[in-house]
């Protein structure tokens, strides 16, 4: 017999989904059916499955299953949350985001290289552009690439990513026009790291449920550690082989990394083959609590990405030497670590939107209070240390606060149509940045404003969907 602590909503919540397949039963539901049925009490050998619906709408016993008979979906072990084939994946994700989001990174390295070298005949709003373009490639290729996972799987993504991203950079080490560089950095390589950045949230989605936000965390972390290693590299390299050549070892490191991830990034489940319609990208838009997180994501990152680029540039005009605050984007990419994994850990606990808006109200402060006013290398490099922690969540917990909303089998679609949208903030805040800098004759202190208020703007969107999900209570959400 069921459980008798099971309540009459829980037997009419599987009643309704008695007949469906298992799988895609389990595909077809949110965070939140799936976090209910994970609580369920335990099944046993002598449980009965009820085929009959009664008056009340609940159903009533007509055939005893032995516990190997048990659907896949009522079956406490059907989110492994563990296991060598899970934490592979958890590696080959973490390793993608190592090449894909750490070296989006370096944005503010390459800005203040390409300033003082092969492009010093260009303002910085233009040579912008070149990072800016890398960013929204990364992050806009999220529909097609979600389309193409949910059809196929991650082998053939990870594949052709592994080629382009590799490639790309191969050719930005043997050009030094401003097109050339803008061509094979921006939109050659960054198309290959979108290629590779997407699946790998898909994939540890379908892995893990309660910790998932822990396992996010530590795919996350990759990117962390590649924004904090590869400015490091190119700054011990450049000065000793030349930016050719410290261009291609990373590109190398990156090959090696993406080999290692074809070989480990599996989804747990087979895909979903379904004919391509432009319809299903409308589709989430048409949630209005998503529609509301897609645009809590822009606004956020529309101002995170402005001190990520500028915060080196900025830091030598009030002063700084060029020997210290080249280190400061791998030590703010470095203190990222914390923020991409900490959070994430206690947001299993205590709510992925909950977490968010402390994190994102956070970022937003050291932005109007420390970023802003701040001056000299002391400021420079604490705001850095800071910000790294804050604006980390950022990444690290927009996955799962898709997966809170998208169903899983339509996972890939719902949350590259939000990164999607939001590319349009990587693309557009940098040289929005630089603009207002021209126009208010180099100072940055507007830039900043921008920048926090923005990040502001998306803490409060943030809000209002936990509200629209959870009320006003003080719970997990």
């Amino acid at each position: 017999m069921l459980n008798s602590t099971m309540s009459v909503h829980e037997n009419s919540f599987l009643s309704n989904h008695h007949e469906v397949d298992d799988v895609e039963f389990r595909s077809s539901l949110n965070f939140h059916d799936e976090f209910r049925l994970a609580q369920l009490p335990q099944w046993t050998s002598d449980l009965t499955v009820c085929a009959d619906q009664d008056s009340q709408g609940v159903y009533r016993s007509q055939e005893n299953l032995s516990s190997d008979k048990v659907p896949p979906y009522l079956k406490s072990d059907v989110y492994p949350e563990g296991g060598t084939q899970a934490w592979l994946a958890v590696a080959g994700a973490s390793s993608c985001l190592f090449v894909s989001f750490g070296w989006v990174n370096c944005v503010g390295v390459f800005q203040d290289y390409y300033q003082a070298n092969q492009l010093k005949n260009y303002t910085p709003s233009e040579i912008s552009w070149i990072p800016a373009l890398q960013i929204f490639f990364m992050l806009f290729g999220g529909m097609l690439v979600g389309k193409v996972f949910d059809n196929n799987g991650p082998a053939l993504l990870l594949l052709a990513g592994t080629f382009l991203h590799f490639i790309g950079l191969i050719l930005t080490s043997l050009v030094d026009s401003y097109a050339s560089i803008l061509i094979s950095q921006a939109v050659v390589s960054g198309m290959g790291a979108s290629f590779v950045f997407f699946p790998s949230f898909h994939c540890v989605n379908t892995w893990f449920l309660a910790k998932r936000g822990a396992a996010l965390g530590l795919v996350v972390a990759g990117s962390s550690l590649g924004g904090a290693i590869f400015p490091i590299m190119l700054i011990r390299l450049i000065p000793v082989i030349g930016f050719a050549w410290a261009l291609r070892a990373c590109a190398f490191v990156i090959l090696v990394l993406l080999v290692f991830a074809n070989f480990t990034l599996r989804s747990r489940l087979p895909p979903s083959q379904k004919p391509f319609s432009l319809a299903a990208f409308l589709v989430p838009l048409k949630n209005s609590s998503f529609l509301c997180l897609t645009a809590a994501v822009f606004f956020f990152y529309w101002g995170m990405f402005i001190p990520l680029t500028f915060l080196v540039v900025k830091a030598r005009a009030q002063g700084g030497s060029n020997k210290t605050t080249e280190y400061l984007v791998p030590l703010l990419n470095g203190a990222s670590i914390v923020g991409r994994t900490v959070p994430n850990a206690f947001a299993d606990k205590f709510g992925h939107f909950n977490m968010m808006i402390l994190m994102s109200g956070l970022t937003s402060a050291l932005i109007f209070a420390l970023w802003l006013p701040g001056t000299g290398e002391t400021a420079s490099f604490t705001f850095a240390a800071l910000f790294g922690v804050t604006s980390g969540a950022g990444i690290g917990l927009t996955p799962a606060l898709c997966a809170h909303i998208a169903p899983l089998k339509d996972i890939g679609v719902w949350t590259g149509v939000a990164f999607s949208i939001s590319a349009f903030a990587g693309l557009t805040g940098s040289p929005i940045g630089g603009q207002i800098l021209i126009v208010s004759q180099g100072k940055y202190e507007w830039v900043s404003v921008f920048a926090g208020c923005s990040c502001a703007f998306g803490t409060l969107m943030f809000a209002v969907v936990r509200i629209m999900l959870g009320g006003f209570s003080i719970k997990k959400v």
